[in-house]
């Protein structure tokens, strides 16, 4: 088991560093000064460099990139001389511990430093704590509902196979996993925020929280969670009801459910005992898979609801050609995506002993 989580974890920290690399080179090679959008059209040339030279960009890209490694590791060495970029400057926004120091350089061990945004000074970290949460609460709240649904529907038309339900489920399906989500988003939110706001009593936009209108400060509002929670749990529920049909049905025609029958077990109870229990694991695969891609595919739903999350914050970010916030982003939700892969792969090998032999 100890080799199965370390083949894993290795294989996760050399797709971040992939990562890392594509987004680094990427937002590097875009047009745009960051110093002049800082400073304005009309600043002078000497105030331009001295950012330039603050934000290590009159570096070669090769030193650059390395910088960059340097300031994500938690691990990382840094020169002391406060003429050269290094991170000790920023203390105030991450703090470190000195590991071992000569008289130019120092090894800290720090938290991941994402460096501050071009427009609001802000610590990109500070600005992900902030939204985050906001589309966590969406992406969960939206998974349990594609979860609980898809899976009810899905056992539903495994029972009652070649009827109307199996077609209506399938059908139901076919259209929810052909609907763009941005499409989506659009068109839910015309139709029970706006057609039919009368009877829904919905918002087309609004968030979490909500300013009370007689200055009482705010108030948990859950209605505006609905429509960009039920836009969200489309695709996903649309999968696992089809896989959890075939994974049920599948579990059905094996030997030990007919054997379960010949003893007189009700069929009832074989399905819920022995059927379902086996037709599951392929279900967490794919609803694991589904939350990290929800985590980073909330970034229409959340635009067109202006749900305060990371979509508001990476479309925000890219108007303003802000991309220390745009890269920041994009790594955290990177990382999401590859612990929560490896975590999936963790839990599948618990499921299924057998996994862990490849």
């Amino acid at each position: 088991m100890l080799r199965y989580v370390t083949k894993k974890v290795f294989y996760g920290v050399l797709v971040m560093l992939g990562v890392v690399t594509l987004v680094f080179f990427l937002f590097n090679i875009l047009p745009g000064d960051p110093a002049r959008m800082m400073l304005g059209q009309r600043a002078d040339q000497e105030s331009i460099e001295i950012i330039n030279h603050d934000l290590g960009r009159d570096k070669p890209m090769s030193l650059q990139y390395l910088n960059y490694l340097n300031d994500l590791l938690p691990l990382s060495v840094h020169s002391m001389d406060s003429n050269d970029y290094f991170y000790l400057s920023d203390e105030k926004y991450s703090p470190y511990s000195k590991v071992f120091c000569s008289e130019s350089y120092c090894l800290i061990l720090k938290k991941p430093y994402l460096r501050r945004s071009y427009q609001s000074k802000r610590p990109v970290s500070e600005i992900i704590a902030s939204a985050f949460p906001q589309t966590a609460i969406l992406a969960l709240v939206a998974m349990a509902f594609a979860l609980v649904v898809g899976l009810a529907m899905g056992i539903l038309a495994a029972l009652k196979k070649d009827t109307w339900i199996d077609r209506f489920t399938l059908g139901l399906s076919t259209l929810g996993m052909s609907l763009p989500s941005f499409f989506a988003a659009i068109l839910i939110a015309w139709m029970f925020a706006y057609v039919l706001a009368d009877w829904t009593h919905l918002n087309m936009f609004g968030n979490l929280y909500t300013v009370d209108d007689y200055g009482c400060g705010e108030y948990l509002d859950l209605k505006n969670l609905i429509l960009p929670a039920l836009t969200l749990g489309i695709r996903p529920l649309a999968t696992i009801t089809q896989l959890s049909k075939n994974s049920l049905l599948e579990a059905l025609s094996q030997d030990y459910v007919r054997t379960a029958r010949a003893k007189g077990m009700p069929f009832g109870r074989v399905v819920v005992r022995h059927a379902l229990r086996n037709a599951l694991n392929p279900i967490v695969t794919s609803v694991s898979g589904w939350f990290a891609s929800l985590m980073a595919g909330a970034v229409f739903v959340e635009y067109v609801f202006d749900w305060k999350g990371m979509g508001v914050v990476i479309v925000d970010s890219l108007e303003k050609y802000d991309f220390p916030v745009v890269m920041g982003s994009i790594l955290f939700v990177c990382v999401l995506l590859v612990v929560i892969n490896i975590l999936t792969d963790l839990l599948y090998g618990l499921l299924d002993p057998r996994v862990r032999l490849r």
